[in-house]
């Protein structure tokens, strides 16, 4: 017969949820100390630990950075070989260990306190070594492993504190989602938060008309630009209406006259308009809605002026849905 494994599953869960439990109770003004020390660092934050708190260290390092806080895991069996000189005085370490007693973190702890550098340390065991040596103490609840040795709950309190230091960073430096966008091009979570700005057509490339314009010589700017559509402007280069392809097949149905037609008289006047700082998710829903294909885009100063053009092709391939 099988086992059903579910309930060892749920006990972890449980003392993991436990432990969280503690660390919440737990926090007090050497957190806001320690946010606060490492949202003025001009310099990196270095961040170091052993066996799964190095894990756990070199995860809230990745995190750090990508919030737009430099920071680096060190190896603390390298650091004892040459590698401590990667830390200079303006930087901040953090060094994560359950017991603070650690051998390989003693002589970067050393280090840390003979060159003034200011340590942090994330650490359950008040009478340890970390502890002491700590400019900053952020003291972890001692929490029940599961299983009675492995690190779990441990190194899940530890995460949590370290998701708890990120996200307060984020909310004292106003760090927005358009900089995490800057941070993170790639990607889906890059592709949601890319704006009609980044995509959209400029210059050149914006198949612009006059509207006095005959359709003979607006046809031959429509077939240069390849993009199914006609921006209209008037002697003042303020956008009065658009020409799509559709419309021109339907206009050539109903009219023999079409090449020797103004651009004004077959165009839809006042065109659906976009801001540039809209996000380009934004801008497909409103084609989506609107039942178009392209979208006039303007700058706040003037929603007359027309600085660029958004395709929903263009939308589409740059894998926003």
């Amino acid at each position: 017969m099988k086992k059903n494994y579910i309930k060892f599953a749920k006990d972890v869960i449980n003392l993991e949820i436990a432990g969280l439990i503690k660390l919440k109770k737990s926090l007090n003004s050497s957190f806001n100390k320690a946010v606060n020390e490492i949202a003025k660092c001009n310099s990196k934050i270095i961040l170091c630990g052993v066996g799964k708190s190095g894990l756990i260290a070199s995860k809230i390092a990745a995190t750090f950075s990508s919030i737009g806080t430099p920071s680096f895991f060190l190896s603390a069996s390298n650091s004892s070989h040459g590698d401590l000189g990667s830390i200079t005085k303006k930087d901040i370490l953090i060094l994560i260990s359950y017991s603070g007693e650690t051998n390989e973190l003693k002589n970067i702890i050393q280090y840390a306190n003979r060159n003034k550098i200011l340590l942090i340390g994330i650490v359950s065991k008040k009478d340890s070594t970390l502890y002491k040596a700590s400019d900053i103490k952020l003291l972890t609840p001692q929490v029940k492993e599961s299983g009675g040795i492995i690190p779990t709950s441990s190194t899940t309190v530890q995460l949590a504190l370290g998701d708890a230091l990120a996200i307060s960073l984020m909310k004292q430096k106003k760090f927005n989602k358009f900089d995490f966008k800057k941070l993170h091009p790639a990607g889906s979570l890059g592709a949601k938060l890319k704006t009609v700005e980044d995509i959209m057509l400029t210059g050149k490339k914006i198949p612009f008309v006059n509207e006095n314009l005959k359709m003979k010589n607006a046809l031959k700017i429509l077939s240069d630009k390849k993009l199914g559509v006609l921006i209209v402007l008037n002697d003042k280069k303020k956008t009065t209406g658009i020409i799509t392809d559709g419309q021109i097949r339907r206009f050539n149905q109903k009219n023999r006259n079409l090449l020797s037609t103004r651009v004004n008289e077959v165009m839809t006047k006042n065109p659906i308009t976009i801001e540039k700082g809209a996000l380009a998710a934004k801008a497909l829903s409103l084609m989506n809605n609107k039942k178009i294909t392209s979208l006039c885009v303007f700058d706040k100063k003037d929603k007359k002026k027309t600085i660029g053009v958004l395709h929903v092709h263009t939308i589409l391939q740059s894998n926003i849905y």
